[in-house]
């Protein structure tokens, strides 16, 4: 006890359904820990919990498209033309990683 960190002991009662209601919102975020939860939502009010897996998603859509465009470059490099198509090809991948970005930030809002 002497090296613990806070001192301070706080205690309130709930019944029965606040007790679950808080339980269900501890799994909800991932948190097994009671004390900690309490003390984040009476500190914070709030915890927010993100969730990043649409941003693996663009990730791997992105890398495709790059792929895509890289591989247009290196047809140019190689053979020292533009074509029409390779544009055409360039301009759809870019408006597909707008689309991609605009997809996220309305998820987001």
């Amino acid at each position: 006890m002497a090296n613990r960190v806070r001192k301070q002991l706080i205690t309130f009662f709930v019944d029965e359904d606040e007790h679950a209601a808080i339980k269900l919102k501890m799994r909800k975020m991932g948190m097994s820990n009671q004390s900690l939860y309490l003390r984040k939502m009476a500190l914070e009010g709030r915890i927010i919990q993100v969730d990043y897996s649409v941003f693996t998603d663009i990730g791997k859509s992105i890398s495709g498209v790059s792929r895509n465009i890289n591989q247009i470059a290196k047809r140019i490099n190689a053979t020292d033309n533009i074509y029409a198509e390779d544009m055409r090809q360039i301009k759809k991948t870019q408006e597909e990683i707008w689309q991609l970005l605009r997809s996220i930030e309305s998820q987001l809002l």
